[in-house]
């Protein structure tokens, strides 16, 4: 073995340690060699892309994989500077310098998902004679600004659904909240009114959740899972209840992701009603969740112009 260790280091962007596009990725390919040795390349990769790929299962016998993968972008640099392409480099330790401009490109956030990811990597390969290649790997991580500045994310929303039940009378259940747009760790009021004409009581459940949607040519598919998930007031018998109930988005929750065309991820917010015999009275509500830190320097940028 002539490679002790091949490894990518970058720096660092900012405290969160996320990248926008048209930022600079600075950092080195690091080489320890116990001997002199010979290589006819040295390169560094920046690379930015998203797949899906799931399996579904038709019988014993017929099983189907579904893919799709987005370039986004692949920027090659050669790191040994001999006019031929080889060198040969001393026994020790070596630190091969690199700079990489992220390209201003809509590029949609690094996110790993159910059943599809998007991810920006940093890939270095080391080429000897006669010998397999040396590779090493480094994520990054991208972070980009959705175009949710639309006025329509700060209105209120509502929405009303109604189940007749046969002879008793009907159940109503109305859903409101202050807006559409959240940051993350902001708090969600939903007000309610619930309509309650049925013979037995009924206890309205309130539910955040995301949903995961992937696509390819050929099918779709979509995966959803709770985030928040509480129990509310119970509501008698020919009765009416009005009630306000606050979910907390988590401060981690990822961003709302609209521009990937094979992936995107999304927030709902579902309250249900669950009526016997005749199953559920069910509301639901779009909830866009936007980068608390961009936000506010946002906020900051506009109040340093106009404060």
């Amino acid at each position: 073995m002539t490679i002790e260790s091949f490894s990518i280091e970058y720096d660092a962007n900012n405290k969160d340690n996320v990248f926008s596009r048209g930022d600079s990725i600075r950092g080195r390919v690091v080489l320890e060699l116990p001997k002199e040795t010979k290589f006819q390349f040295l390169v560094i990769k920046a690379k930015g892309k998203a797949s899906v790929k799931w399996t579904e299962h038709y019988g014993p016998r017929l099983h189907i994989t579904y893919y799709s993968k987005e370039k986004y972008f692949s920027i090659e640099k050669q790191l040994l500077d001999d006019a031929s392409g080889s060198k040969l480099i001393p026994a020790g330790r070596h630190v091969f310098p690199f700079t990489f401009e992220i390209p201003i490109l809509e590029l949609p956030s690094s996110f790993k998902g159910k059943h599809g990811k998007i991810i920006y990597r940093l890939e270095a390969r080391a080429g000897r004679s006669m010998r397999l290649d040396r590779k090493a790997r480094e994520e990054f991580f991208i972070l980009f600004n959705e175009d949710l500045s639309t006025p329509d994310l700060m209105k209120p929303q509502f929405i009303c659904s109604e189940k007749k039940l046969f002879s008793s009378g009907n159940v109503t259940l109305n859903v409101q909240t202050k807006q559409m747009g959240y940051l993350q760790g902001d708090k969600i009021e939903v007000h309610t009114e619930i309509l309650n004409n049925s013979n037995k009581p009924i206890t309205p459940k309130y539910v955040l959740y995301e949903k995961q949607t992937f696509y390819t040519k050929l099918k779709r598919k979509v995966y959803t899972k709770d985030i928040i998930k509480e129990k509310g007031q119970a509501v008698g018998a020919r009765s009416q209840l009005n009630d306000t109930r606050v979910l907390s988005i988590p401060h981690l929750l990822p961003p709302t992701l609209l521009s990937c065309p094979i992936l995107k991820l999304e927030y709902k917010l579902k309250v249900v009603l669950d009526v016997s015999l005749i199953g559920n009275v069910e509301a639901k509500l779009p909830i866009i969740v936007m980068r608390e830190s961009k936000m506010l320097e946002e906020q900051n940028q506009h109040e340093s112009l106009f404060g």
